[in-house]
């Protein structure tokens, strides 16, 4: 089966770096344990099952937008410390 070129490059577009501002009727939601001064991570459910992760401190963009697979392996990896490292904590 042939793929469509266009679709396949809207879709790496939308996955790399896609403003935030163009994502509408979504909810943000930032995790509990996030401070109140505007440096959270934040993610939306998107139709069709993917998620956007933006930057509370420019809400307008750009956001990423990644598979639930994708997601689920980011946040498997989290729990099991692979990206500790990467923290002052």
């Amino acid at each position: 089966m042939a793929t469509d070129p266009g679709r396949e490059n809207a879709l790496m577009r939308l996955r790399n770096g896609v403003p935030a501002r163009e994502i509408s009727g979504v909810t943000w939601q930032k995790a509990s344990a996030s401070i109140g001064d505007g440096n959270c991570v934040e993610v939306a459910g998107l139709s069709g099952g993917e998620v956007a992760i933006r930057n509370s401190r420019f809400p307008g963009g750009p956001a990423l937008v990644f598979t639930s697979a994708e997601l689920a392996a980011f946040i498997t990896g989290a729990k099991s410390s692979e990206f500790d490292h990467l923290t002052d904590e």
